[in-house]
This record gives structure tokens, sequence and C-alpha cells, in this order.
């Protein structure tokens, strides 16, 4: 079954601690996935998965956001997997073609294992002859050097470095603050490069 190493992960995520609400989520996202063989495919109108990258600093300080042009919001990059299950990389994929970044690295745990960082499931709403459809966000944690210059795509209104204590200014949805919240207040964390 193709879909055995996003189930492994999501269930491991689930167990983790994570709060009630995106324990849910973590709960939808599973019975979605084993639902739907195509679930990474975006022509499944119900819904379908996606891939964020959480672009922190080394200091863990700032997160780089991306003010959405299509949802005009202040965002974590990411986009659709178009088929492809391996959601790291999706979200790598993502980060490196919304920011130009080119040192991005993906945080491992301590033993090199690329984990989940946070869950979401989200309405998008309609456009054109696209309905209003679920996202099922799988995220994770990237590093990358701020100092890197950054290329702003047809995709962005603009990009920017946000101290973590002002992510609820520019986007006070739950979702953003939950990766606030987790986000490791120092660095330490095992980065691998992908």
């Amino acid at each position: 079954m193709k879909r055995a190493p996003i189930l492994k992960m999501l269930g491991a995520h689930a167990s983790t601690g994570i709060d009630a609400h995106e324990a849910a989520m973590a709960a939808d996202m599973i019975r979605f996935v084993e639902a739907h063989e195509n679930c990474a495919e975006r022509s499944l109108l119900a819904g379908h998965l996606t891939g964020s990258a959480w672009i922190v600093d080394a200091a863990r300080r700032r997160t780089l956001l991306t003010h959405h042009r299509k949802l005009g919001m202040w965002l974590q990059l990411g986009g659709h997997a178009d088929g492809e299950l391996d959601l790291a990389s999706v979200a790598m994929r993502e980060a490196r073609e919304e920011s130009g970044l080119t040192k991005l690295r993906l945080v491992t745990d301590a033993d090199g294992a690329v984990k989940i960082f946070d869950v979401d499931r989200h309405r998008i709403p309609g456009r054109g002859e696209e309905p209003e459809h679920w996202h099922y966000d799988v995220r994770f944690l990237v590093e990358a050097d701020p100092d890197e210059p950054l290329v702003i795509t047809s995709e962005s209104k603009e990009l920017a470095w946000v101290d973590l204590a002002d992510v609820a200014r520019v986007n006070p949805d739950e979702s953003m603050l939950r990766m606030v919240r987790k986000t490791p207040a120092e660095q330490g964390a095992r980065g691998g490069g992908c």
C-alpha cells in the first residue's frame, strides 16, 4: 500500500501528546487517507493532502511567511502534493519554489528521522470551476538562513521573516498560533538536508 508510510507518520504524530483539536484533525486525516487511494491528488474534489514548511531561523525566533496572493493572508509556505505521498519532499519543494531559498534544512529527530511538526484540516473557498474543498495539510519544521535572498513568485504578494511574537498580529488563526507555540525555543534539533 503506497499510503502506508504517510499513515505511519500520521499515527506516530497523533500519539505524541498533541492538543485535543490537533489530535481530532489527525484522526480525521488518517480516516481520509485510508478511505481515498487518490488522497494526494488535486482532482479529488472533496479534498486532498498538502505539504507545508514551517520555516524558522536557527535561533527559532523568526519564521518565514508568505502573503498568499489567492487567499490574501499571511501563511507558512506549502502547496499541493500533486500525487506525491512523501509530504516532507512536497513541503521542501514548495518552500524552495515559493521562496527562492536554496539552503533549507528539514529538521529531524535525534535519530535522523523525519517527523511531522503539525497537521491542520481547513476549508479552501471555491473559485471558478473549483468547488470549496478541504486541505489536509501536513507540516514540517524547516530551518533556513534569513540572510539568504528571497525571491517572490506569482503565488505571493510578499515574503517576510516575522518574529514569532508578532505572528498573531499578521495572522491570529489558531493553526498559526499552534505552530508558534510548538516551535522549540532553542536550536539543537538535528537538521538534515533535503
